[in-house]
C-alpha cells in the first residue's frame, strides 16, 4: 500500500521505517527542512537502536521517501498517518495545534478517498474534531474515514515494540477503514495478537489509561521504597514478593528517581486536564503526578542528609542524563531536576551519558559548574559521590576498585537500584539506594 506519514519525530519515523519494512511504499513529510535533509543523507535526527539501519535498508529498497511538500504527501498515500507532536500547554492539557494544522492541510489537498489515521497521543474527542476540520477545508465533497490508532512504542526498544506489540487499537466508525487498517498491519499480525476495534473516543482513552496505569504503578513502588527507607526494609524483596502475585506481575515495580520521557508525564497531565474540562477532579492521578515530581527531588535530599546539609563546593558525578537507557531523549528526565537542585545548593557537576550529552548541553546552556565527560572514569575523578540516574548497561560493569582511587570520597547513590549493596560495600563504597538496606 501507499502510505504517507506527517511528522518524522520519534513516532513518525519509527512507524514509517517499520511499515516500509513490511513492504509498504512510504513517504514522510515534515516542515523541518533540516530533519528531512539529515534523513536524506542517511542520518537519524535522534538516537534509537536499530532504527538508522532500518531506514537505510528501506531507502535502498526504494520503499521509504522524505519530502517537505505536503500536497505531494496527501496525494501519495492511500492511508495518511498523523504523527506530529502533542506537547503540553501550561495547564497540562495537550497542545493540538500541530494535529489540527495537519488536518487542515489534508482537507485543502485531498482529492480522493483516504483513510486518515491519528497516531499521535490525543485527548478523547480529537479524532472527531479532526474529521470536522478536514471536512471544513475540503474544496469539494470528498469521502474519507478517520481512525484513532494510538501508538504503544517504547523508546530504546521501539522497533521491537512495533513488530511484536501486545495489542493494536483501532477506533473508527467505518467497516471499510477497519478493513484497510488490517491490511496496513497484516505483515505483523499473528494469531495471538489482539486487535481492539472500537469507536474513536474509546481508542483515545485506551492510550491514556494504559500510560496512566503504568505511571501509577511506578509512583506506587517509589512510595513504597520511600517507606522502606524509613522502616529499614528492603524494597527489592518487597517488589519481588509483590510480582509473584499473578494479579500484579513484576513489571514496572522497579523503584527509582521518578519517570520521565515523552509519554507518561505528558499523558497523565493531559488526562487530568481533560477530566477537569468535564468538571471532574481526578484526585488519584493528580497525586500520582505530584508523587513523581517529589520523587525526582528525593536523591538530592539523600545527598544533603549524608553531607550534613552542606554540599557547597563539592563535586558530584551524574551517571546518565536521558530519561531512560537506549535513548537520547531528555524530555522530563529526572536528571534535569537533580542537576538543578544540586547546582542551586552550590555543588559542581561532572556528567556522563553515552548518547544524551549534546541534548543535555542545550537544556543547561545557561548554567555554570557543569562539566561534560566522555567516560565514567573521567566523570568520577575528584568527585565526592556518584549519583546513578539512568541505568545504562555500561554502568552495571563499572570497576569500582579503580574509580574509587580517583574519587575524593567513595560514596554512591544508586537511583535505579541496579547494584547489590553488599557487593558495592565490599569495594569500600558507602551505598545508598532507593528503599534498599
Amino acid at each position: 500500500m501507499k502510505i504517507s506519514i506527517f511528522g518524522v519525530g520519534y513516532v513518525g519515523l519509527t512507524t514509517a521505517a517499520c511499515l516500509a519494512n513490511l513492504g509498504h511504499n512510504v513517504i514522510c513529510i515534515d516542515i523541518d527542512q533540516e530533519k528531512i535533509r539529515l534523513l536524506e543523507e542517511g542520518k537519524a535526527p535522534f538516537f534509537e537502536p536499530g532504527l538508522p539501519e532500518l531506514v537505510a535498508q528501506n531507502r535502498k529498497k526504494n520503499r521509504l521517501h522524505f519530502t517537505t511538500n505536503a500536497a505531494e504527501a496527501v496525494a501519495f498515500g492511500e492511508v495518511i498517518f498523523n504523527c506530529v507532536n502533542t506537547p503540553c500547554n501550561g495547564d497540562g492539557s495537550a497542545n493540538l495545534n500541530y494535529v489540527f494544522a495537519v488536518a487542515k492541510t489534508i482537507g485543502e489537498n485531498i482529492k480522493e478517498y483516504k483513510v486518515i489515521v491519528n497516531k499521535s497521543t490525543v485527548p478523547p474527542g480529537t479524532t472527531r474534531k479532526t474529521a470536522e476540520i478536514i471536512k471544513e477545508n475540503c474544496k469539494q465533497q470528498i469521502a474519507f474515514d478517520l481512525v484513532a490508532n494510538p501508538e504503544f512504542l517504547r523508546e530504546g526498544d521501539a522497533v521491537r515494540a512495533f513488530n511484536y506489540p501486545d495489542k493494536i487499537v483501532l477506533g473508527s466508525n467505518s467497516d471499510q477503514a477497519f478493513s484497510i487498517m488490517r491490511k496496513v498491519y497484516s505483515g505483523r499480525l499473528r494469531t495471538y495478537l489482539p486487535i481492539v476495534e472500537t469507536d474513536w473516543e474509546t481508542a483515545e482513552v485506551i492510550k491514556y489509561a494504559n500510560n496512566t496505569f503504568l505511571a501509577t504503578k511506578i509512583s506506587f513502588i517509589n512510595e513504597m521504597a520511600n517507606i522502606c527507607d524509613e522502616l529499614g526494609a528492603d524494597i527489592k524483596i518487597v517488589a519481588m514478593a509483590l510480582g509473584l502475585d499473578y494479579r500484579i506481575n513484576p513489571r514496572f515495580l522497579n523503584p527509582g528517581v521518578g519517570y520521565g520521557g515523552s509519554c507518561f508525564p505528558k499523558d497523565i497531565k493531559a488526562l487530568i486536564a481533560t477530566a477537569n474540562q468535564k468538571g471532574y477532579k481526578a484526585r488519584l492521578f493528580e497525586e500520582v503526578d505530584f508523587a513523581n515530581e517529589r520523587q525526582k527531588k528525593m536523591m538530592v535530599q539523600k545527598v544533603q542528609k549524608v553531607f550534613n546539609n552542606d554540599i557547597s563546593g563539592r563535586t558530584f558525578t551524574i551517571l546518565g542524563l536521558s530519561f531512560k537507557p537506549k535513548t537520547n531523549d531528555m524530555r522530563e528526565a529526572p536528571s534535569i531536576q537533580i542537576i538543578k537542585d544540586l547546582l542551586a545548593l552550590g555543588a559542581k557537576i561532572k556528567a556522563y551519558d553515552p548518547v544524551a550529552t549534546e541534548d543535555a548541553k542545550k537544556i543547561f546552556s545557561n548554567m555554570n559548574n557543569i562539566a561534560y565527560c566522555e567516560s565514567v572514569e573521567e566523570a568520577a575523578k575528584g568527585s565526592s559521590a556518584l549519583l546513578l540516574v539512568t541505568e545504562w548497561d555500561e554502568f552495571r560493569s563499572i570497576n569500582f576498585t579503580e574509580i574509587g582511587k580517583e574519587m575524593e570520597e567513595k560514596i554512591i547513590f544508586d537511583g535505579r537500584n541496579i547494584y547489590e549493596p553488599e557487593l558495592i560495600r565490599e569495594e569500600g563504597f558507602v551505598y545508598h539506594g532507593i528503599g534498599r538496606k
